[in-house]
């Protein structure tokens, strides 16, 4: 098994910035941290965790949130008569891939105190076109495909039982003594190469709300729960190899950042080449654990195979 540095091990260049994984999985790497998806660990993911045959979705409504966050764009949907009302075909236009369920990929957002991406790359290899290049592109994802152990932490529902009161809808931080604490309750053991799914209760509390929104949020400029973006946190996740990260919630950190240079964002994409994903859809899969108290699952994602794409839909599925 390959030893990767620790997280106060890095970089392992001291041209490097502080605490980046840059080069460590090879410098011309596209992948970040889905390196650590092995054929291995994908093959004990299906055979220790499918025992039943349940299948869950994690992708919400393409419609949804409707409107969308941040002055996105909707999704418009046409459908086609192609002769006669017997043969039909659909046309997506204003798809913009960052409006729901999503990965955020490795072009998204940089090592912002330094304005380069993941590996070094420069903001010129990123433009569209003959002028940019493939490096860091979401066709990197699609064309290896997303595979292994999801493991849920359910925070949401942890809060309920121990009294805390916590708003989802609004900016919330969750420590790493809580996410332990969560684990530890669900007896719950981290593996290298996990894909770390959490569930905050922000989806559940937006569609609970209903047309009340636009009353009780800023659509435009939202407040979410999410995690505490700082040392401890970003030590936590690179130490504990996970592969990827998720959550029910706008952006997996508390938002907005208090520092965009100090946020999980740059710090996962731009520093460790980690995806963050984003408004998956865990509800299902959320009741199913709770009731059989297993918090494991074989994780599968398909994101779009589009060359020099920034961020995907993941068509994600977790099967138990």
């Amino acid at each position: 098994m390959t030893k990767y540095p620790t997280y106060d091990e890095l970089p392992i260049d001291p041209s490097y910035p502080p605490n980046t994984a840059w080069g460590v999985f090879g410098k011309d790497d596209n992948l970040g941290t889905l390196n650590l998806l092995t054929e291995e660990r994908a093959a004990k993911a299906a055979q220790e965790n499918v025992k039943k045959g349940a299948v869950f979705s994690l992708n919400w409504h393409l419609e949804s949130p409707s409107p969308p966050l941040f002055n996105r764009t909707s999704i418009q949907h046409d459908i086609r008569d192609r002769g006669d009302s017997k043969k039909f075909d659909d046309v997506y236009s204003s798809f913009n891939t960052q409006t729901s369920t999503q990965w955020d990929g490795l072009r998204h957002v940089c090592h912002m105190s330094t304005g380069r991406f993941y590996n070094n790359v420069s903001p010129e290899d990123i433009v569209l076109g003959a002028k940019g290049s493939g490096r860091l592109g979401i066709h990197h994802m699609a064309q290896r495909g997303i595979a292994g152990r999801g493991v849920l932490l359910d925070y949401g529902r942890w809060c309920e039982r121990n009294g805390k009161q916590v708003n989802p809808l609004n900016r919330h931080v969750i420590t790493v003594d809580e996410l332990e604490q969560v684990a530890k309750d669900q007896k719950v053991e981290f593996q290298e190469g996990d894909i770390l799914l959490l569930r905050t209760g922000w989806m559940a509390a937006y569609e609970r709300e209903g047309d009340r929104l636009n009353e009780i949020m800023d659509l435009a400029k939202p407040e979410c729960i999410g995690v505490e973006a700082c040392q401890d946190t970003y030590r936590w996740v690179w130490n504990n190899r996970f592969a990827a990260v998720a959550g029910d919630h706008v952006a997996f950190e508390a938002f907005p950042p208090k520092d965009w240079n100090d946020s999980c964002h740059a710090q996962f994409l731009g520093g460790f080449g980690m995806p963050i994903g984003e408004m998956f859809y865990l509800e299902k899969l959320a009741e199913d654990c709770a009731k059989d108290n297993r918090y494991y699952c074989l994780f599968t994602s398909a994101p779009l195979n589009k060359y020099q794409g920034v961020a995907s839909p993941p068509n994600a599925l977790c099967m138990k």
